[in-house]
């Protein structure tokens, strides 16, 4: 990994260029950096009041971190001159290189050649503030501040140079130390760059907008240092679209990857994942004041039954909840606030103490005493310039005088909140986390928040997982990477089921008796040893059901032999089986090729409702048993598998061997196998196993 301190944290900056360098001086100076600034203009004498030198050979000395401002071709002269200088590292602020032609591409690969091992950042990026020192290679106006001396801050990452520059305007009350943009990620990926400021000890944590994973292994080591150091990182991934694809690759040549195979590489990491720049910033500052939760139990309180509900209906699809308050945590809340309010969890106080200080004092601490996790307040501050705010100040100085009776007895972590983004001013926030008490914009925002918080604790509580099986020939560029599959595509070869049956079957998974069968005699041969009812498939028909290909429940040697003439239209080879009675779920498990991840493993509902339900997980490979078990619990048919209404309880031990049985086939195939399908898996009663009714297996 590229030592990235002196670029990070230089004591010396050069720029070279026009208006976009002297922009980073102007912005250096309002920020009020201490360090070295020398600009380089060919023909200019002074930018911004300082003069310049001619060239990079004529500064005088080796400068730390480089703002490179010009053309794309003529950076590469540039870049070649700081590396030979011995420079700290550079700031590649043209476009026009892979992500643009085959010119830009080529021009790419000069600029690494000549970088040498001299750390280059982009090309195609705004590259970085440093709040913490005041150091800016930065050509454009930002919202941020510089932190004050001793104070933490959040680190944030973005491919999108725009994008982090709407994130410096932020008026939510987030501390940013670093305010980093990675580009095209050439020489440094957004992993190299994570690693670099998680090593700051002013950093708190770590937020990630990534469009592209510049390196897998980069990401898991990002991952365990984030353990280690106990900073957690949250990742804003795009990608789940086509579109959002397409738009990746042809703003930064980044290979977006399958959405869901992201999903679980970052869950697997124990990094946190939001949907939303807000929910972003939101969740980073929930980490910077409190750090990883260490579960998913809440407490709220507002003076509202419409807000008590609106939070209450907010945790309805999220893990979070707010557990009912037992009667020693209800009785101290109930003796201040009298008969006529209830006591519950969310809790509405109504207004019978409003600014009454003393009184709010012992509701809020009574209820931070709860054993929850996180416990909110919920409070909506008067338009500023038109209202008056004297009773919510009271409520405020309540709140700081529970969270101090809170902290001083190992209560709940204290949270102000809003039911509007907006009603929450930036004073206020910085108040709060001045006393320890994180205050989060928008109550959809802090329950989102607090189950990431939550989620990276209970991952850190597990043991790290295994390395993802690495992918063979991964290939970055899209075209070569479409001729790659292509090539693929006709080499690959297609087991029949019954081929693949044997396959599995050699390696433990539960297959149902059966054989290839060429003639009718030979079909009611075979089901006389089996034993009726069977199942007649054609062979060499990937999709059976959507092809008629499949008769089910054949009770006798009349219904086959119409059966086996009916199939023998569309496949010359037949095969028969024994049919698995009184299933109780069916699963599908597929494993198929990720650009990124190699092999990945899908489990989900099976059968005839794979399309309609949509209802799956993904898994990276290898996957643990309990990873495949919580899968298995998680998805939402799992209640048919433990006993739905009165049903039998599926065999889910045998269910999760078959899977493992599956994975490990694959893992010995992983340099040849480009698919493969078991659907259904057909789950029976508990105690008497799991069957792969079906298998599609191709290789190349």
């Amino acid at each position: 990994m590229p030592d990235l301190k002196r670029l990070l944290r230089p004591q010396s900056i050069a720029v070279v260029g026009g208006k976009p360098a002297a922009m980073v001086i102007q912005q250096c100076r309002l920020m009020g950096y201490e360090g070295y600034i020398w600009p380089v203009h060919p023909s200019k004498t002074e930018i911004e009041g300082l003069p310049t030198f001619q060239t990079i050979e004529d500064l005088p000395a080796a400068p730390d971190a480089t703002f490179i401002g010009v053309n794309r071709h003529l950076t590469i002269g540039i870049v070649e001159s700081l590396a030979k200088r011995g420079a700290g590292g550079a700031v590649c602020y043209a476009s026009g290189f892979l992500e643009a032609d085959e010119e830009g591409g080529n021009l790419q690969a000069d600029l690494l050649r000549v970088a040498s091992d001299m750390p280059v950042l982009g090309p195609n990026c705004y590259g970085f503030i440093n709040y913490a020192e005041g150091a800016l290679l930065w050509p454009d106006q930002h919202g941020g501040r510089r932190l004050v001396a001793d104070e933490g801050g959040v680190a944030i990452i973005t491919q999108s140079s725009n994008l982090s520059i709407n994130i410096t305007m932020q008026q939510r009350g987030l501390p940013i130390a670093y305010m980093l943009t990675a580009g095209n990620q050439a020489m440094i990926g957004a992993s190299d760059l994570a690693m670099a400021v998680l090593d700051d000890p002013r950093v708190t944590c770590l937020g990630m907008h990534i469009e592209g994973f510049d390196s897998i292994a980069g990401m898991e080591a990002v991952a365990k240092k984030a353990r280690e150091l106990k900073k957690p990182v949250v990742v804003l991934k795009v990608g789940k679209s086509e579109q959002a694809q397409q738009a990746t690759l042809t703003h930064t040549a980044s290979l977006a990857g399958a959405h869901a195979s992201s999903q679980a590489f970052l869950k697997r990491l124990g990094i946190g994942q939001v949907d939303t720049v807000a929910a972003m910033l939101e969740t980073l500052k929930l980490l910077h004041v409190h750090g990883v939760l260490p579960g998913y139990k809440l407490g709220s309180m507002s003076c509202s039954g419409g807000e008590a509900s609106l939070i209450a209906d907010a945790v309805q699809t999220k893990k979070v909840y707010f557990p009912e308050l037992t009667q020693a945590e209800k009785q101290p809340l109930q003796d201040t606030l009298g008969p006529l309010v209830t006591v519950n969890n969310p809790l509405d106080y109504h207004t019978y103490i409003w600014a009454n200080e003393a009184g709010m004092t012992e509701v809020y601490a009574g209820m931070l005493m709860a054993e929850n996790d996180l416990t909110m307040l919920l409070l909506d501050f008067p338009h500023p310039d038109k209202c008056q705010a004297d009773d919510w100040e009271i409520a405020l100085r309540a709140f700081e005088a529970a969270a101090k009776r809170a902290f001083e007895n190992g209560g709940a972590k204290p949270v102000l909140t809003s039911t509007i983004s907006e009603n929450i001013p930036e004073p206020v926030i910085a108040r709060m986390m001045q006393q320890g008490i994180a205050a989060i914009a928008g109550m959809e925002e802090v329950v989102i928040a607090a189950e990431v918080a939550a989620d990276i604790g209970e991952a850190w509580r597990k043991p790290e997982a295994e390395p993802v099986l690495p992918a063979a020939n991964i290939v970055q560029d899209n075209d070569l990477r479409k001729e790659t599959d292509n090539a693929n595509e006709l080499n690959s070869v297609t087991l029949d089921e019954a081929d693949a049956k044997a396959a599995l079957a050699a390696c433990g998974v539960s297959v149902p008796q059966g054989q290839k069968v060429s003639s009718s005699e030979q079909a009611i041969q075979a089901a006389e040893m089996f034993g009726y009812p069977v199942v007649l498939k054609a062979l060499g028909i990937a999709h059976k059901t959507e092809a008629n290909a499949v008769r089910l429940n054949l009770q006798n040697e009349q219904a086959l032999s119409l059966a086996f003439a009916e199939l023998k239209l569309l496949s010359d080879t037949l095969y028969i089986e024994s049919m698995v009675e009184a299933p109780v779920a069916e699963l599908i498990v597929g494993l198929s090729r990720d650009p990124q991840f190699g092999l990945v493993m899908t489990i989900g509902a099976g059968g005839i409702l794979v399309e309609i339900l949509k209802d799956s997980a993904t898994l990276l490979l290898p996957a643990t048993r309990d990873e495949i078990e919580q899968s298995l619990l998680n998805l939402k048919t799992a209640p048919l598998l433990q006993g739905y209404r009165g049903r039998p309880v599926g065999d889910i031990k045998a269910t999760v061997e078959t899977i493992l049985k599956l994975q490990d086939y694959a893992i010995q195939q992983a340099d040849h196998l480009q698919e493969l399908d078991i659907n259904p898996l057909i789950i029976c009663a508990e105690g008497q196993g799991a069957y792969a009714a079906d298998a599609l297996i191709v290789t190349s």
